[in-house]
């Protein structure tokens, strides 16, 4: 989830999760394909070593889960770099372009990255920090901001559903790369109340809901196509199996397919799916672009080994239409008005790691260095541990 943009190289605009985005009052509900499972984390948690956890580290580690989750590595220097400016000390990823806010997604990165870099004291401080500041009490989910200049710093308890996605991919990662099951129990808890409180159908599609308020109605589900992070949902699925996980992959493929607009048949930030019929528009209430949170979709795609689909090439195409430090950020899906200033530096690495799974002529990817803002820098770090993972 995502905060104001005040700037061309800060975050993508979002109202907050909690607030309605048509007069319609929004309400969550569960999902009927998903057992029925203990609200409560420590009762989640009480399948124990002999269940999930001894069967993971027994088998499902050596044989199931895909291979970037049990080893991987960033450069020294880029974590280092990456630490230097955007983790405080107490554990805390710095949202520097939003006011020094922190979020569940940036917590979820900085547990990923900090097991590609072998850094378990980082890892601790951010897995300490994330489980006191933003865990919600009722059930394994997290906060979705956390802000410095607020009292209490988590005034809205709704949360994010791609920063739980990343919170638990980036504990089981580092618990299967380090023996630690506590960690996986963990990750475990996460992904059962994802599934039990975040699938939900609409129309013929079983649809990812991007928190738990805000985002469906009577006639209509909003989702965010970028929040299908599928290497990390394929990771998921493998410690906590379940046919939902399948059913949100394939049709999370098929709405970002169909759900493409403009002259560029590109995916927006933010869809709206109709209840009666599944028919997609782009989301009345947010900006109808293809901007700073659908570009993450070609690196989930990309990462997934999915640089395949028509989506990803649509994005090619687009991109490959503007001469290099050209590019504009965004486009708007129903004017075609373009942004005034070009694709930012974690952009641009987004931009690289496509055109190299395309098989293309492509620019090596931006330096850390050059990336001054968080945002930018972990989308650079993705980058580099996906095409990392994808050519071991």
């Amino acid at each position: 989830m995502r905060d104001d943009l005040t700037a061309p190289d800060s975050a993508p605009h979002v109202p907050p999760p909690n607030q309605t985005t048509s007069p319609t009052p929004w309400t969550s509900r569960g999902h009927p394909l998903v057992p029925a499972v203990p609200a409560r984390a420590d009762a989640a948690l009480a399948l124990g070593r002999r269940g999930l956890v001894g069967g993971v580290l027994s088998g499902l580690a050596a044989a199931t889960l895909p291979a970037p989750a049990r080893a991987a590595t960033l450069p020294a220097a880029e974590w280092e770099t990456f630490k230097s400016r955007f983790l405080a000390p107490d554990g805390r990823i710095v949202d520097n372009g939003n006011g020094g806010v922190s979020h569940s997604e940036g917590q979820g990165w900085g547990l990923i990255f900090a097991a590609a870099a072998d850094d378990r004291a980082a890892f601790d401080r951010i897995q300490n920090w994330t489980a006191e500041a933003l865990r919600r009490p009722n059930d394994s989910l997290h906060a979705w901001r956390w802000v410095p200049k607020d009292t209490p710093p988590v005034k809205d308890t709704n949360n994010a559903t791609d920063g739980d996605i990343f919170i638990a991919a980036g504990l089981a990662r580092a618990g299967l790369q380090w023996g630690e099951p506590d960690r996986i129990q963990a990750a475990g808890a996460i992904a059962r109340d994802i599934l039990r409180l975040l699938v939900k159908q609409a129309g013929p599609y079983t649809v990812l809901l991007p928190a738990l308020q805000g985002f469906t109605a009577k006639d209509a589900v909003v989702v965010n196509p970028s929040y299908y992070t599928f290497p990390f949902i394929s990771e998921l699925a493998a410690i906590v199996p379940s046919p939902v996980w399948a059913t949100l992959r394939s049709d999370g493929l098929r709405l970002i397919d169909e759900g493409r607009f403009g002259p560029w048949a590109l995916p927006p930030d933010w869809l709206r799916v109709a209840q009666s019929n599944g028919a997609l528009v782009p989301a009345p209430g947010f900006p109808s672009r293809f901007s700073f949170d659908a570009v993450r979709v070609p690196l989930w795609f990309g990462w997934a080994g999915l640089a395949g689909r028509p989506v990803c090439a649509a994005i090619d195409r687009f991109w490959s239409a503007y001469p290099m430090g050209s590019v504009p950020a965004w486009v708007d899906l129903r004017s075609n008005e373009l942004a005034p200033y070009p694709l930012t530096v974690g952009m641009t690495a987004v931009m690289s790691a496509l055109r190299q799974w395309l098989g293309q002529p492509a620019r090596p990817l931006p330096s850390i260095e050059d990336a001054t803002k968080y945002y930018d820098a972990a989308l650079v770090l993705l980058c580099r541990l996906a095409l990392a993972e994808k050519t071991r």
